[in-house]
């Protein structure tokens, strides 16, 4: 507008000037500085239109609203609750329904979709959806091994003399969760779990009728529903989200012995198989208390979610009145089972706006554990570490604006993880 102004002014002078030298000519010059001034007039003209073009431009710049920052295809819970840093700006409009895509819908006025609102949950276990909320949750694992076992030796490296059994273990274990979760300030949370569990296995093994290695005799034990390893949890996300940053939880969880016990269990011998023990019962817990602190980690980077988990289990030593499965035979003693760490990593995408999937691998890694008979030494248990790799294909579905399934499939990648395990759990947010 400055400049505008100051060559009007200029246009101006540039016009009286050569009027007031046309009073002062000769006749002679009369002709030109006519010419002159009608040159002037035109430039003055044109510069008008440039002008006026130019303001309209201006006015079309500040009119213009800034332009929104770029939208992401994930949020964090922080989104949600207007954090300007991770969003940008303050989501106030309800979640659009139906089965329109996630990038669509993504309006300038919009809440984060749900169902990455739900996979956050379950990827980082910090439930922020709403301060109270009860999950209700049913796992099948299946377990099916077999175990070639020599009891003899080789002659001329050729040739076995002794008894060759083939032994096989089939469990099926049914547990059906019960978790209550309170939620504060969407900073700190609280659960309780409750386990149910049915247990069946059937143990197979040679050697049926007389030693026989070509028949075998099976064995079928089964344990009615029964109260499983009371656990209690408490988290506390101490991160939140940004451009820099992951969502980031720390938790810690304590597991109760009030399911029943492994130690002090008889096995049995089958009558028709010298080969095959099977147990009187089958525990429901480990028969101690543990400690499990942990963290959870989920970074948003377009269009996938990325997540880890760590943790450590640390089981405490426990006596026990008897911890000998030799029938007859009460032998009070000690336990200390093997502390554990388990790792997990994965990624995640959002379908749409009621869907969203997940493919993570996890490993349990896990130490020997040592039993002491009263008076005696600690015994290391052959056998008893293990390392129990897992591939995990999850999915999320809002069923509606409180209800969440959640099935998940974990394939068992090693010898002492489970063949598959599948669960589906149903969240309900308050």
């Amino acid at each position: 507008m400055y400049r505008s102004v100051s060559l009007r002014a200029v246009v101006c002078l540039s016009t009286l000037l050569p009027t007031a030298l046309l009073q002062a000519a000769p006749d002679a010059d009369v002709e030109a500085l006519k010419r002159e001034l009608l040159e002037l007039k035109q430039r003055y003209e044109v510069q008008q239109q440039a002008l006026a073009v130019l303001e309209q431009r201006v006015r079309q710049v500040e009119e213009q609203p800034a332009a929104p920052p770029p939208k992401r295809l994930a949020k964090s819970p922080a989104d949600m609750r207007g954090n300007q840093q991770v969003a940008g700006t303050t989501s106030k409009g309800p979640t659009p329904a139906g089965g329109s895509s996630y990038g669509e819908s993504l309006r300038d006025d919009s809440q984060p979709a749900q169902s990455v609102s739900n996979l956050y949950d379950e990827a980082s276990g910090f439930f922020g959806g709403g301060k109270f909320s009860v999950e209700t949750g049913l796992t099948y694992s299946r377990y099916d091994t077999r175990q070639l076992i020599l009891n003899g030796f080789l002659a001329l490296d050729s040739i076995f003399l002794g008894n060759i059994n083939l032994d096989r273990i089939k469990a099926d274990n049914w547990t059906l969760d019960l978790t209550a979760r309170y939620n504060l300030d969407n900073r700190w949370q609280f659960d309780v779990n409750v386990p149910v569990i049915y247990r069946e296995s059937t143990y197979q093994s040679g050697g049926a009728q007389n030693g026989a290695a070509g028949v075998t005799s099976e064995k079928t034990v089964s344990k009615d529903p029964t109260l499983g390893d009371v656990n209690f949890g408490i988290a506390y996300k101490f991160l939140d989200e940004s451009i820099n940053t992951p969502d980031a939880v720390l938790t810690l969880r304590v597991k109760a012995p009030t399911g029943e016990e492994p130690f002090g269990i008889k096995l049995r011998q089958v009558q028709d198989n010298t080969n095959l023990f099977v147990p009187d019962d089958l525990p429901t817990g480990n028969g101690v208390w543990s400690i499990t602190p942990g963290i959870s980690l989920v970074k948003t980077f377009d269009p996938a979610v990325l997540f880890g988990t760590l943790s450590y289990t640390h089981n405490l030593e426990e006596s026990f009145d008897d911890i000998s499965s030799t029938v007859n035979l009460k032998t009070p003693g000690k336990v200390k089972l093997g502390d554990s760490f388990q790792i997990g990593m994965g990624i995640a995408f959002a379908l749409n706006e009621k869907m969203s999937m997940s493919f993570s691998f996890s490993d349990l890694v896990q130490r020997k554990s040592k039993l002491k008979e009263d008076g005696g030494d600690w015994q290391s248990v052959v056998s008893s570490d293990a390392n129990a790799g897992y591939f995990n294909v999850g999915m999320t579905l809002a069923a509606t604006d409180n209800l969440t399934i959640v099935p998940n499939l974990s394939i068992g990648l090693t010898d002492d993880a489970p063949d598959f395990t599948f669960s589906l759990k149903f969240p309900y947010y308050f």
